[in-house]
Formats: C-alpha cells, sequence, structure tokens
C-alpha cells in the first residue's frame, strides 16, 4: 500500500482515528521517510510544531516490514509513543509484529537492593521506610518492574536510587535474582521484538557497550528513527567521555557499610574506611564553594583549598582500598565494592589528567553534589561510523534542527555528510493561533516567591482561557509555589501536579477529567493526539508540571 493511500480520506488512518486528515507536510514527510528506508539511505527532517511527525516516520517504518529501534529524548515521549501512539498506528495497519519499550536500568526495580534495604530498614528514616514498605507491596504485583508505575512514590523520591542499580553496583550474573531480574526480562522482550522504543541516553549506552566488546544492550536493526534529535550531540559526547560523581562515591561508601554489616560484621575498619569515604567525598564538594555551577577543571586544580581536599578523597580511596583488599573472598558484595573502588580510582585520574588532547575536562557542582567529566571534543568521526553501516537506513527529526535553515552544524556535529535534507514548516498560524507574553517586574529566577508572584500574574489568562492550562515549570521549587497559588484560588482549580504523582498518572487524570467533560479540542502544536484536551485539563482545570 502506497504513503499516499495509507494516509488518504478513506485510507486506514482515516478509518481507524476519529476525525483524522492528513496534513500536506505530514505527507511530504512520510513519504521522504519511505524513500530513505527503501535506499538504506539517511534522512534530516526538521518538522515545524504540528507538522505530525510522529506518524509521519511510524506509518512507512511499519509498513516497511523491517525491525525498527526508535530513540527519543525523553521518557516522556518515549511512553507516549508506546502507549498511545504506536498501539493507535499497529491498529491502523494492522501491524501484528512484537513490540517493546526498554528504558535505561535506573528505571527498574532492582530486587537485589531492595531486599539488602529491607534487612537495613531499622537504620532508615521514616519517610524512607514509609516508601519501602510501599515498593514492597507494589514489587509482589508487578509485570515490568517500572518505578514509575509505583502508586503514591514521588518522583524524586529518595528511596529510588536505593532500589535502582547503576552500571558500578549492579552485581550482573552474579545476582541470585539475575533470572528474574526486571532489567533483563525487559532486554529479552527487546531483543525478541520487531519494534523497539528506546531513549537516546541508552542508545548511546549500547554503542559504549558495543565497543568495549562486551554484549549489547539495544537489538541491531534495519531503521533507526530518532525523534528530538537535536539533543544527540549532547548526549553522545558525555556517553563517549568519562566522570566521577559524589553520587558515585556516595553510593560506594553506603555499599561498603551495607556489605560490612553483611558479610564481615567483625571488620570494623571496614566501617570505619566507608565514613571516611564519604565524609572525604562531602568535604570536597564544599571546596567547590557555595555557589556551583560549571567550569574547567584546571581552574580547580590551581585552586589549594581544593587540590587538599583532593588528597584528602585519595587518601580515603587508598584506606578503602587497603581494607577491602583484605576482606576479599568473604562475600559477594564485598568483591563486587573492591571491583567498584577500582574503577572510581581509575576513572578519578583519567578525569584529571588534564593533558590529552582532543577532550574536555570540566566540572558541575550544585547545591549538594558535583561531577568531574572528561568528554571529547567531537564524536563525529565514531557517529560517522556507526550511521555508515550497509543495508540500514538512518532517519534524525526534529522541530529545531537547522541553524540559519541549514544542517551543516547538525551533520557536522555527527558526522552526517551526505545526508538527505528535508525542512517542513509548521501547518499553525501562529499569529492567530498564540499569544506570547513576558511578564515584567517578576523577582530574578532563583528568588524566593517568583513562583507565586508568576501565578498570580497568569491567572486572569488562565480565567479567560476557553479550555484549561498547561503550567510547565523548571523547578519542583516553583511548581509547588504555582500549585499552592491556584488551589487557594477563588476559582475552583484541578491540579494534577507532577512530582506529587508520577508522570503517568497524572497524565492519566487529565485525561479522565477531560473525558468528563467532554471537550473536543486539541493541544496546540500537540500532535499527540492529546483530544478533549488531554494536557489541557478543561472548565477551569490546570495541569501544574516540572519540565524534564
Amino acid at each position: 500500500m502506497t504513503i499516499q493511500t495509507l494516509f488518504s480520506e478513506g485510507g486506514p488512518l482515516a478509518r481507524h482515528i476519529d476525525g483524522f486528515l492528513a496534513r500536506a507536510p505530514q505527507l511530504e514527510m512520510a513519504e521522504a521517510v519511505a524513500n530513505t528506508i527503501k535506499g538504506h539511505d539517511r534522512l534530516l527532517v526538521e518538522a515545524g510544531t504540528g507538522t505530525g511527525k510522529t506518524y509521519a516516520y511510524l506509518v512507512p517504518a511499519l509498513e516497511s516490514g523491517k525491525r525498527v529501534v526508535i530513540s527519543t529524548g525523553s521518557k516522556n515521549l518515549q511512553e507516549q509513543l508506546f502507549y498511545r501512539d504506536l498501539p493507535t498506528i499497529t491498529g491502523a495497519l494492522d501491524y501484528n509484529q512484537p513490540v517493546a519499550l526498554l528504558k535505561g536500568r535506573s528505571n527498574y526495580l532492582c530486587v537485589e537492593r531492595m531486599n539488602r534495604l529491607m534487612s537495613e530498614s531499622h537504620l532508615q528514616k521514616p519517610e524512607v521506610m514509609s516508601d519501602l514498605v510501599r515498593v514492597k507491596s507494589w514489587s509482589s504485583t508487578t509485570n515490568t518492574g517500572d518505578v514509575g508505575d509505583i502508586p503514591g512514590l514521588q518522583e524524586n523520591a529518595e528511596i529510588l536510587p536505593q532500589i535502582t542499580s547503576t552500571n558500578d553496583n549492579c552485581l550482573g550474573r552474579d545476582c541470585p535474582y539475575y533470572e528474574d531480574c526486571h532489567l533483563v526480562i525487559a532486554r529479552r522482550r527487546a531483543m525478541d521484538a520487531q519494534v523497539v522504543v528506546i531513549n537516546h541516553h541508552l542508545f548511546f549506552a549500547d554503542m559504549a557497550v558495543k565497543d568495549t566488546g562486551f554484549g549489547e544492550l539495544v537489538p541491531e536493526a534495519q531503521v533507526y528513527v530518532f525523534d528530538e534529535a537535536h539533543q544527540l550531540g549532547e548526549i553522545a559526547t558525555n556517553y563517549f567521555g568519562k566522570s566521577v560523581s559524589s553520587r558515585t562515591i556516595q553510593d560506594l561508601a553506603q555499599d561498603i557499610q551495607l556489605a560490612y554489616r553483611a558479610e564481615a560484621h567483625d571488620m570494623a575498619q571496614l566501617g570505619k574506611s566507608a565514613d571516611r569515604l564519604s565524609i572525604a567525598s562531602q568535604d570536597l564538594r564544599l571546596a567547590f564553594g557555595v555557589d556551583g555551577g560549571r567550569g574547567n577543571s584546571r581552574d580547580l586544580l590551581r585552586q589549594p583549598q581544593w587540590g587538599q581536599a583532593l588528597a584528602r578523597l585519595n587518601d580515603a580511596l587508598e584506606f578503602c582500598y587497603e581494607v577491602l583488599k583484605l576482606a576479599l573472598g568473604r562475600g559477594e558484595q564485598l568483591d563486587h565494592c573492591f571491583e567498584r573502588l577500582c574503577e572510581v580510582r581509575t576513572r578519578l585520574g583519567e578525569v584529571l589528567a588534564i593533558n590529552q588532547t582532543g577532550y574536555s575536562y570540566w566540572y558541575e557542582c550544585t547545591r549538594l553534589h558535583f561531577s568531574l567529566n572528561l568528554t571529547p571534543l567531537s564524536v563525529a568521526e565514531r557517529f560517522g561510523a556507526e550511521v555508515m553501516r550497509p543495508e540500514v537506513s538512518w532517519i534524525f527529526t526534529s522541530a529545531t534542527l537547522t541553524v540559519d535553515m541549514g544542517f551543516d552544524h547538525f551533520k557536522a556535529e555527527l558526522g552526517l555528510a551526505g545526508s538527505h535534507e528535508l525542512i517542513l514548516d509548521s501547518p499553525f498560524d501562529y499569529g492567530e493561533q498564540a499569544r506570547l507574553c513576558v511578564p515584567r517586574q517578576l523577582p530574578e529566577p532563583n528568588a524566593f516567591g517568583r513562583g507565586e508572584q508568576l501565578a498570580l500574574r497568569l491567572i486572569p489568562l488562565i480565567n479567560k482561557t476557553p479550555g484549561g492550562c498547561f503550567f510547565l515549570c523548571t523547578s519542583h521549587q516553583v511548581m509547588r509555589q504555582v500549585a499552592e497559588v491556584l488551589r487557594r484560588g477563588d476559582r475552583p482549580y484541578r491540579l494534577a501536579a507532577r512530582g506529587r504523582q508520577q508522570t503517568a498518572a497524572a497524565l492519566d487524570l487529565c485525561r479522565e477529567w477531560s473525558r468528563r467533560a467532554g471537550g473536543d479540542q486539541q493541544l496546540l502544536g500537540g500532535d499527540r493526539r492529546q483530544r478533549g484536551g488531554a494536557l489541557l485539563c478543561y472548565h477551569r482545570q490546570a495541569a501544574v508540571c516540572e519540565s524534564g
């Protein structure tokens, strides 16, 4: 069946989707994607808001009959693709091949770490203990192990890093729960699927693993589609670089403490070495100063105070190394902690070996944590070689890929010279369908109460909106301030605040409100098929959401 037929008024999409009407830019993009897949080529598409990019690449990709990997820039879009757009298109095309959703490891419950935390429950904070009971109850019923599905658990809950794994603390095949591991099961499903939905971070993590020669995380495919492709350059440089963070060091110190109590409680030096390592990591954070931010690592090494704190951290790492070496063979947890410690010591030396050419040495510091990083100045050669694999098609799309109406910067950044190019304007008339408001005299971005002032100024606009409001904030603090103002207002706003609820639950609530309201409007720029105001909670309902 041709692309024209698939998108026609009497075609399968129109028959399956109420009110579907193909847009000219959408049809042009779909035909370009189909031609790219047939020719095993590379295609760069900048498609303005409202083009219908998702359907424009999903339809030809599925219709090709080839194995497809679709990568998104965010977990939210990944879930939306898998749970909403993909079922819609597979239903319209009568597509019966297996599909799978695969996320990064931090999204899956680690049963081993959860049980270890349960064994130390008497040492936990009350709020962590309360969440742990909730997690344990949910763990016996979940089929996916996706921690985003835990009812009532906040997205920034303190317990999350303690019940999920990282590359550093995962026991791998030595784990007693390996065969029942949710991450392993999800990867097996992905390996057996014809269509796999991942995100950019996972794609580059897979490339990094393949470079080491130790297996793969994502199955090989014949068609790769990158949505929100403008994020690829930054993500790629991070994955082909190296990093040491205070979170990694603190997690290691905590796991050494747990291993000491579980496997070598007679070695008091283990507990002391873990405490010393944790304190040294905190001291190094203090040496960055109060402001934090990002900067050149070379500047840090010139500061005597920072150099002294680094020396204390190295001494603490050496002390841990000597003590853990004496405990080798006494338990799997201790042996694994020793391996992780060796890796941290090696990586710390690499990120501070500032004389190598072709790399950027930089740090990032937040209120509680820091990271020391080494990233390559260019990934064009490595990624360019990847997209030259024979018999494979590559599609890159976003609303913002060009600079000065050209793809030169994007192509140079990722080594995509020779790719086909397509620029499509948005079908929306922004002058008639949108309004831009720039409030004056607001407090500084980091000033307390900014969210409250912003909400008070926007309430009149919210009240005049015939539908509802999707309120996007840049921090949890601003989100809470906005939500509090709307809750205590004169009008009965109904709120779904992400952070209080997991994102999927908040959006489901919005959709239910919208269904009851019976609205049939569509979000401007929202080719996400949020009919009935799924994101815009109609009838004076406001959704407050934190970005990222």
